[in-house]
């Protein structure tokens, strides 16, 4: 499975890297992506969803159920949920 954020879409970005000689050397920056339970007490339901250290904390301050209307409203939610 591609390694994205499955609420919000987002993926790796390519940059390069620099070195004190201003040598650059092509890299990818990774999301940092945790692998996450949420219950949802609209649907009485646990979902597991990939989730960038990011989205975690949006999650944690708005509450899941908002996070996920905004999403679907937006249409960036990968995983049906």
């Amino acid at each position: 499975m591609a390694r994205k954020d499955d609420i919000t879409g987002r993926k790796a970005l390519n940059g390069y890297r620099s070195s004190k000689s201003n040598n650059k050397t092509k890299h990818k920056f990774e999301l940092n992506l945790q692998k996450r339970r949420f219950y949802i007490p609209e649907e009485d339901r646990w979902v597991t969803l990939k989730v960038s250290a990011k989205t975690l904390r949006t999650i944690n301050k708005k509450g899941i159920s908002e996070v996920l209307k905004k999403a679907r409203k937006k249409g960036t939610l990968l995983k049906e949920v």
